[in-house]
């Protein structure tokens, strides 16, 4: 299976969202009388799009790109057995190797980074390459096992040059 892209299921809770939502409420007032509330809105835009090279079996990197789609992303996965491939591709430094790698925006995202510093790195367009959690540290998302590890998230740069980002 080599540079298979799959597109990944719709995901039924966010489809049941219509386009247009729309809430009407009907109380009952206390003197007898009701009164109409009605609320309308669109749909929330996706934040970015977001293209995740993964292995077809990984569990966590499934339930990293459940966690991104959660976040407001729209999220390309493509299975692949030879993901290693992606993060010399993409410039990861070895040291910070995880499980997946992504893609949004011109940035890389190696391995299990919260959706909030994503969003963080692409709304602050921070002058990096991109961001990672090296290894697969217990309690990051897409890795909620019970127990939770303290992890750091880094930023890191053309030349591989690593900085602190977030710490958890």
């Amino acid at each position: 299976m080599r540079n298979k892209k799959v597109k990944k299921k719709p995901n039924k809770k966010k489809n049941a969202i219509p386009v247009m939502a729309s809430v009407t409420i009907v109380g009952l007032v206390l003197g007898g009388g009701f009164i109409l509330f009605s609320a309308s809105g669109p749909k929330q835009e996706a934040f970015a799009s977001v293209t995740v090279y993964k292995s077809p079996t990984c569990g966590c990197c499934s339930a990293w790109v459940d966690h991104l789609e959660e976040n407001g992303f729209d999220v390309d996965v493509v299975d692949d057995n030879n993901v290693a491939s992606f993060k010399r591709k993409f410039g990861v430094p070895e040291r910070h190797y995880s499980c997946h790698t992504a893609v949004v925006n011109d940035y890389v995202i190696e391995g299990h980074v919260p959706a909030t510093d994503i969003k963080r790195l692409i709304s602050e367009k921070q002058r990096v390459k991109g961001l990672s959690v090296p290894g697969m540290p217990h309690g990051s998302p897409g890795m909620e096992t019970g127990r939770v590890d303290k992890y750091k998230v880094f930023s890191f740069d053309e030349n591989k040059n690593t900085r602190v980002f977030n710490r958890y």
